[in-house]
């Protein structure tokens, strides 16, 4: 690795992408008449999230992560968001809600840990969390999901990830109308803001939630609805966030029991169809989801139910035994959170307890390919779950709220690594240093097989191409051209480089007085966040440029 301070992506998350590059842009039939790649996860936490929709979302986070990480190069992260947003459009993205009509004719043939999910004194009457029922009353058979009164779990989540899409690419390409597939295979034809619109007015008309499936109101759906309309308004003009805030205020009062002053608990899920909280423990493991999704949107809530979750489970306590959970997505979650709060005495019990049975590999042609495979013998990794531990290995303190709440919005503008010959070539670093004019960018040699082999990159977003100074690993490097008044091309080979691109882009003096007292912690995990950038002119870059190459100025990339 680098030794340099700015963030970069350790093997392990540079395996995970490459896997999941392999995964999104493999062809299979999400169809009617096909079936989603065995690589696509609808196994995990069964009832609930055995659906391969699930997947994709969970898959979508640690590219968001990885481009606040990378944000001088997001072209593969596009790539993947845009095939994950793709299949999300189709039959087995819905599969549950347009082949699950009506009640569950297997009531009476569930397994104990299923019936322990429902009311006790309905049990064999009474569908398993994950049953959709589309078709039951109130609401009849509704052949759309994303019009739907419910199906929350479907369209709140689908938000989420195009949202996700357009924050990392910058495209508004889900602003534009595609079709999604409905009932008996019928299309119906959407936009991304009409999805954010029509979350909103329906949380508007049911100040209680949505149900997901028939008839259950979830927590840990609500906030993850609510975390995509946070992100759309970010990105857009919409203004629909304000729902989710109401749906708090409300579940403080409905969904969340206090004892002596104090949380006691939160409702797994509500049916008011028949007046019924579930609960699992205290918190257990969909309030931990909750807590997840609500973190960047109500944080101080979102730490009350997360100290409740630990000291319920035992986590925080050094001197006892950290207990076996029934399901791995309990303990990711916990280490996920744990992470992202900084709590490293809860992040380095789970880490050690469960490193193990986690089965980190790498796999695939030359190894190169890295997942969790959580001792299920199978072929490959398990998906929902890799792909949500992988954010502890691509996100530090604070990243996962990051995304939502300093979003960096200036990496459109700002000198921009494309046409990286990926899978080949990798990029563990592209950071534009706005205090130096520079653009740090790294290579790996991402399929070993083809080491030493000649490539290029290019760079986009210039302020001057012409004035360019470049350095590879220590020494000046000449081997670029300019390809249009605003890019240019680095010729290079397939292998472990150390590149610094003096561009000329450069930060507007306040940020970069504030960007110097930053710490390297902040620096890793967010970006610098920018206003319009100051270019110099050529003369005086190229002579900050050399001073920094002589040693004269203090560039940490730049070693004296």
């Amino acid at each position: 690795m680098n030794q340099n301070p700015y963030p970069q992506l350790n093997d392990r998350a540079q395996g995970w992408l490459k896997h999941l590059w392999r995964k999104a842009t493999t062809p299979d039939d999400w169809s009617i008449n096909g079936e989603p790649h065995p690589w696509w996860d609808q196994y995990s936490t069964p009832p609930m999230a055995s659906f391969p929709r699930f997947d994709l979302a969970d898959s979508s986070y640690a590219m968001a992560a990885m481009a606040d990480k990378t944000p001088a190069w997001r072209e593969v992260y596009t790539r993947i968001l845009g095939e994950l947003v793709e299949r999300h459009t189709t039959h087995w993205a819905f599969v549950d809600w347009l082949t699950q009509i009506g009640p569950d004719p297997r009531r009476k043939e569930y397994p104990d840990e299923w019936n322990e999910l429902l009311p006790q004194h309905l049990r064999g009457e009474y569908d398993v969390p994950g049953w959709t029922a589309n078709g039951v009353e109130p609401w009849g058979l509704q052949p759309d999901p994303l019009a739907a009164e419910g199906a929350l779990f479907i369209k709140g989540w689908f938000n989420l990830i195009m949202a996700l899409y357009e924050y990392v690419s910058g495209d508004q390409k889900w602003h534009q109308p595609f079709q999604i597939t409905g009932y008996e295979d019928k299309k119906f034809e959407w936009t991304q803001p009409r999805v954010a619109e029509t979350l909103a007015t329906l949380c508007n008309k049911h100040p209680e939630g949505l149900h997901c499936e028939n008839t259950k109101i979830w927590p840990v759906c609500m906030s993850s609805a609510g975390l995509g309309l946070h992100l759309s308004d970010t990105l857009t003009t919409q203004r629909n966030h304000w729902v989710y805030s109401d749906w708090v205020e409300y579940a403080k009062k409905h969904y969340i029991h206090y004892k002596n002053g104090e949380l006691d608990w939160l409702t797994m899920y509500y049916d008011p169809l028949i007046d019924y909280h579930h609960q699992d423990g205290k918190v257990g493991f969909a309030g931990l989801m909750t807590i997840w999704y609500m973190l960047p949107q109500k944080p101080e809530l979102a730490l009350m139910l997360y100290e409740l979750a630990i000291a319920e489970m035992g986590w925080n306590n050094p001197a006892a035994t950290v207990p076996e959970v029934p399901d791995p997505r309990l303990w990711i979650l916990g280490y996920c959170l744990a992470n992202e709060l900084g709590d490293n005495l809860v992040a380095a019990r789970l880490h050690d307890a469960f490193r193990k049975s986690a089965e980190p590999r790498f796999f695939g042609e030359g190894e190169e390919e890295f997942g969790f495979f959580f001792e299920f013998g199978e072929q490959w990794p398990r998906g929902q779950l890799s792909a949500l531990l992988m954010m502890t290995e691509v996100g530090g303190v604070g990243a996962w709220s990051d995304i939502y709440n300093r979003p960096n919005l200036t990496k459109f503008t700002e000198p921009t690594v494309e046409g990286v010959e990926f899978p080949a070539l990798g990029i563990t670093q592209a950071y534009n240093d706005l205090q130096h004019g520079m653009l740090q960018v790294s290579t790996a040699a991402a399929s070993s097989s083809r080491r030493g082999e000649a490539t290029s990159y290019r760079v986009t977003n210039l302020p001057d191409p012409d004035a360019i100074f470049v350095r590879c690993d220590g020494n000046e490097f000449a081997k670029w051209r300019k390809l249009d008044p605003a890019t240019i091309e680095i010729m290079t080979d397939i292998d472990d480089h150390s590149f610094q691109i003096f561009t000329g882009y450069y930060a507007s003096e306040d940020v970069r007085s504030s960007a110097e007292g930053a710490s390297r912690q902040q620096q890793d995990r967010s970006t610098q966040r920018t206003e319009s950038p100051i270019v110099m002119p050529s003369q005086t870059m190229n002579a900050a440029a050399r001073s920094v190459v002589s040693g004269g100025l203090s560039c940490p990339c730049c070693p004296a």
